[in-house]
């Protein structure tokens, strides 16, 4: 008899104790899990596998940002590399569109698609086979790329730039204040997911929306976020924002405002917010941008930042 698809069962977990089930494919995130469905950020009702008896064929889970919210993220998705590559195309698919057809609520927008990769993911064959095959059946359901990602990574003992002798930093006074500056920053912005957001929202909606659902939900002191402004009363250059989500020390966003690009003071913002997580500490500090964002990347190469991974976002339209 030839197994397929129809063998299978697509199902949710039953609870966290099936987190071992779950976990017999691997992913660079399995660390977290446990944690994540202790918080409420992942519930079992989303995480769904297809089985063949015991063994699992692939799997997939969703993720959110605080419990109780709606799924924000799909960042799991995983098949078998030892079926043959027409089966687990087809399982992988099936599984794709049995979870999703149970989870998110028909008519409404699907969480985007997140997959962090290796550096070189497109040098080594192996790493972009496992890649390619998980892309494509997303593609098959329906997905598009929407932009590949550097991330980031700075390590205690790369030396810190010194302090900028051009600008002044303070906090920002308050939510106001910050949201004005980011409605100046996101207007020409190079981030891929900020400008696809401007297709069906204003700079100002934009930032309103990116302050309530990423920067209000840090626990870390406000006072690290710093104001870059000109010596002598000059008025704000830009802002950064570091910060500790859930999982790592981040730059969380950093941007100079459109009349002061040009003159390098990313430099001098980007070693300000560095310098206030370094002083905590941190084992490490964590930061991202899209690929095509060459400007920052150089930034933060320049900061003694280096790829440690990337990561490709992909969206239902």
């Amino acid at each position: 008899m030839t197994n397929n698809a129809s063998d299978t069962n697509y199902r949710p977990l039953a609870g966290p104790e099936e987190l071992g089930l779950f976990q017999q494919l691997s992913y660079v995130l399995d660390h977290e899990v446990e944690d994540d469905l202790t918080t409420g950020r992942r519930i079992p009702e989303w995480m769904w596998v297809a089985l063949r008896g015991d063994r699992v064929l692939a799997r997939l889970s969703w993720w959110t940002g605080a419990k109780g919210e709606a799924p924000e993220a799909l960042d799991f998705f995983d098949v078998d590399d030892s079926l043959p590559p027409a089966e687990r195309h087809e399982i992988g698919l099936r599984l794709l569109e049995t979870a999703t057809a149970a989870v998110v609520p028909a008519g409404t927008e699907r969480p985007e698609y997140g997959r962090f990769l290796p550096g070189d993911w497109r040098e080594d064959p192996a790493a972009r086979e496992v890649v390619e095959t998980r892309l494509n059946i997303v593609v098959a359901s329906g997905a598009t790329p929407l932009v590949e990602r550097l991330r980031l990574e700075w390590r205690p003992g790369t030396p810190l730039p010194q302090a900028s002798t051009r600008l002044t930093f303070r906090p920002a006074t308050d939510r106001e204040e910050l949201i004005s500056l980011m409605t100046l920053v996101v207007e020409g912005s190079l981030d891929e997911h900020t400008r696809a957001e401007l297709l069906t929202m204003s700079p100002r909606e934009s930032a309103e929306l990116m302050y309530e659902e990423e920067f209000e939900r840090y626990r870390t002191p406000r006072a690290w976020w710093r104001i870059a402004e000109l010596r002598e009363g000059g008025g704000p250059v830009g802002f950064v924002i570091p910060a500790r989500n859930s999982y790592n020390p981040i730059i969380a966003y950093i941007g100079v405002l459109p009349a002061h690009r040009g003159h390098g003071y990313i430099d001098d913002i980007l070693a300000e917010g560095t310098r206030v997580l370094a002083e905590q500490d941190v084992p490490r500090i964590r930061a991202a941008t899209d690929l095509p964002n060459v400007p920052m990347a150089a930034a933060f190469a320049r900061a003694g930042y280096v790829v440690f991974e990337r990561a490709i976002n992909m969206v239902w339209k």
